[in-house]
């Protein structure tokens, strides 16, 4: 048992040095599959305002298992979200590779510097959104216009970090990662819309919609609640405990959650699902909140029997398994991590590094019935694994 251990370890530990090589080589830029309307075609005056041709192109730009980008003028862009997902990914490797922490410290600070360079201004608070236009089917949020999703996930990377570091860490960061978060719990409560439902609401997903998306609303619980734990700030718990109930009121019997209330977008998903059970667990742990464990249990029971298949392949949708997904691979781990589920979490990583990672380091992007589209994209897939490799090396 201590050798199949200890194999395991070292094969994880082999791909997240060729991963991390990857990203390092490329400073954190990459493609996406939503960067099409990046392309200079759409500076036309034609092509700005056509909202099918803007979504369709983009649709298919994201499903070419072949990368015309640079045909399209697409360059490789610098991902606020990527840099949040590596600042994570560093706050855990700082345990598993000690004789580094000077070199991880200095990526840490780099990321920090960066992630405030990179902020949205004139909002009420700390906020990030994705470096490219995005045309989805109930909104337009233009590049770096901020949203709850991307802001949710670099706060929670700092958040982590502030938290968890070794005091030494605390001192050179000083209180930089609490400030940050603290400024972004202002662009939760005064720049997002709110959709009122008996008592409680849904955070929109950006100051742009009024989106009632579950697990976007639940990014925003989780930072109020995580700051609240520091500075016990009443109105932080109060509004977080609002949201959290609206969503904990529209979880299914079976104890699952669609993507979305009030538009056609019902299905229900791995990575969104665990987003909503990551962010439930935390709001929890931050705020002392009791009556909700029951739904947290039956939410992540639903998950478990649901989206993994025998040999540990994580299923995209509760009803099929394909697309095989990195970031969902990565959040999965993730999620398994969260609730204790390590040996399945291990199981479903060393099948991803079999399948899905490259020789040069990275992951691909999808594994389809037809095929694997290789793309390496940066964001979507790549800063994904690294933050969930290095989670199970920080507990393995």
């Amino acid at each position: 048992m201590k050798s199949k251990v200890q194999t395991e370890r070292r094969r994880l530990l082999e791909a997240l040095s060729k991963l991390e090589r990857y990203i390092l080589q490329e400073r954190y830029k990459g493609y996406d599959p939503y960067d099409a309307l990046t392309s200079p075609i759409f500076r036309l005056p034609i092509l700005k305002n056509r909202k099918t041709i803007r979504l369709g192109v983009q649709q298919l730009l994201k499903r070419l298992p072949i990368n015309v980008r640079p045909l399209l003028g697409i360059k490789k862009s610098y991902e606020p979200t990527t840099l949040g997902l590596c600042l994570q990914a560093y706050g855990h490797l700082l345990s598993v590779f000690p004789e580094k922490k000077e070199w991880y410290l200095k990526e840490i600070q780099f990321c920090i510097n960066e992630l405030e360079r990179f902020q949205s201004r004139g909002y009420g608070g700390t906020c990030w959104g994705y470096s490219f236009d995005w045309e989805a089917r109930y909104a337009r949020i233009p590049a770096f216009i901020p949203n709850i999703v991307v802001t949710g996930i670099i706060t929670h990377a700092l958040f982590s970090l502030y938290k968890h570091a070794q005091a030494e860490v605390k001192t050179i960061l000083n209180q930089v990662p609490l400030q940050l978060c603290r400024s972004a719990c202002n662009f939760v409560l005064y720049d997002l819309n709110r959709t009122y439902e008996d008592g409680s609401f849904c955070f929109s997903y950006s100051p742009l919609d009024r989106q009632r998306v579950y697990n976007a609303t639940m990014k925003g619980a989780r930072l109020l609640a995580q700051v609240y734990s520091v500075t016990g700030e009443p109105d932080l718990k109060e509004t977080a405990t609002q949201t959290v109930k609206y969503v904990v009121r529209n979880q299914k019997p079976d104890g699952s959650w669609s993507y979305s209330k009030g538009d056609t977008r019902t299905w229900i998903d791995n990575f969104h699902t665990g987003y909503v059970l990551d962010s439930l667990q935390e709001f929890i742990l931050s705020t002392g909140a009791t009556g909700y464990e029951e739904a947290l249990q039956r939410g992540y029971r639903y998950y478990r029997k649901t989206f993994f298949t025998d040999e540990g392949v994580p299923r995209y949708y509760s009803t099929k398994t394909y697309p095989i997904d990195s970031t969902v691979v990565a959040q999965s781990i993730l999620t398994l991590i969260h609730f204790g589920d390590i040996d399945l979490a291990i199981q479903v990583a060393l099948w991803a590094i079999q399948h899905m990672q490259a020789k040069e380091g990275y992951f691909y992007y999808q594994i389809k019935k037809w095929g694997t589209n290789r793309i390496p994209y940066m964001r979507w897939s790549n800063a994904w694994m690294l933050a969930g490799l290095s989670a199970l090396l920080s507990q393995v």
